[in-house]
């Protein structure tokens, strides 16, 4: 029987914990247990309870303690491991390729801070998101040339591994996007045009664009609501700080995903105006609505949209160009031209979903 390891040992919560499971999930509908020892090292057993019975669980609690740990791990540790199996194929999920032997390597990076245009002025409300942009750029230099394929979830981020580092192979593969919620038309609570952007607050989501067109929009015929209230982090308190006295921002802080569905359901716009993406999860969910949305114009976001008529692009931090979108969806959101977008087919090696990109990678 061959052997299929998948590692991951940083990832404990949110969306990359979910790629995790989605991509454990598919290989065992495939039933590829049957063909494939599976080994997958993890944070804690704990998390992956309903995988035991059909996979081995090896957990590295430790590896969270500290980014040396977490180095160690994938460049020693899994070293000597991989010195005393035979495997075939060594899946990483979390943007080391590790130092292994295996016959073949992939590492799934999602993390796209090295592309990002560095602000050092924004050092101030996250220095760890600030270093770490500098310091992905070369963690996934060391041992890249290692890997069989790197994998990635837009054909913007290949371009970018293809120009920047020593390798030939990107494989961009779609992330599986489940949204178990239908969207109703309701009677809206309020005859105002009511935006929203819906984010935790990081500095690079953008949050000041919206701010400044606010405070530029004479209009009160408008409502913008924030998912954030000041308590979050100091680039909250800034945001409170700096524009807290305009009226038609109303602060809502963090909500819960089927809050967060109903503000939708009720929302008139959707804003999205972050500077750095790997996918843009809140552009596919408010897509089901069918309603307008004003975007970022970069190529995360378009790859994101994919088809979509009812959309407007702004150039990410002009405020000016975003305050005149604004006022067109205020003044005729019935009657806008829309500048729309067929979505673009990706070139080739190509996964729409887990269950190709496992073809690929198997066959």
């Amino acid at each position: 029987m061959k052997t299929l390891i998948l590692s991951g040992i940083n990832l404990f919560e949110g969306g990359p914990l979910s790629i995790y499971y989605d991509f454990l999930d598919t290989i065992l509908k495939l039933n590829m247990d049957k063909d494939f020892k599976i080994i997958c090292f993890v944070h804690k057993k704990s998390l992956f309870y309903k995988y035991d019975n059909r996979v081995e669980l090896i957990e590295l609690p430790d590896s969270r303690n500290s980014y040396l740990k977490r180095l160690w791990y994938e460049y020693v540790y899994f070293h000597r491991y991989s010195l005393k199996e035979e495997i075939d194929i060594w899946i990483s999920l979390h943007d080391i390729t590790p130092r292994v032997k295996a016959k073949e390597i992939y590492t799934y990076c999602h993390n796209p801070s090295p592309f990002m245009k560095k602000d050092l002025s924004k050092i101030k409300y996250s220095i760890t998101n600030v270093a770490f942009s500098f310091f992905y750029k070369y963690l996934y230099r060391i041992n890249i040339k290692a890997a069989t394929a790197i994998i990635v979830q837009q054909d913007w981020m290949r371009n970018e591994f293809l120009e920047l580092y020593p390798i030939k192979n990107v494989i961009v593969a779609r992330p599986n996007i489940k949204i178990d919620y239908e969207f109703k038309t309701q009677k809206k609570v309020t005859e105002k045009t009511v935006f929203v952007f819906a984010s935790f607050p990081r500095y690079f989501k953008n949050f000041e664009v919206i701010c400044e067109a606010c405070k530029q929009l004479k209009s009160d015929t408008y409502e913008v609501l924030l998912t954030l209230d000041g308590s979050e982090n100091s680039y909250s308190k800034f945001l409170i700080k700096k524009y807290g006295d305009i009226r038609t921002i109303k602060w809502i802080g963090l909500q819960k995903r089927e809050q967060l569905f109903e503000i939708y359901n009720q929302a008139d716009c959707f804003i999205f105006p972050s500077v750095l993406e790997t996918w843009g999860l809140p552009i596919s969910e408010f897509k089901t609505t069918g309603k307008p949305m004003i975007l970022a114009d970069l190529p995360y976001a378009h790859e994101t949209l994919g088809t979509y008529e009812k959309v407007l692009f702004f150039e990410p931090n002009d405020s000016h160009q975003l305050r005149r979108l604004m006022l067109k969806i205020i003044e005729n959101k019935d009657n806008i031209e829309y500048e729309g977008q067929i979505e673009k087919d990706a070139a080739n090696p190509y996964a729409s979903n887990w269950n190709e990109l496992l073809s690929i990678i198997i066959n």
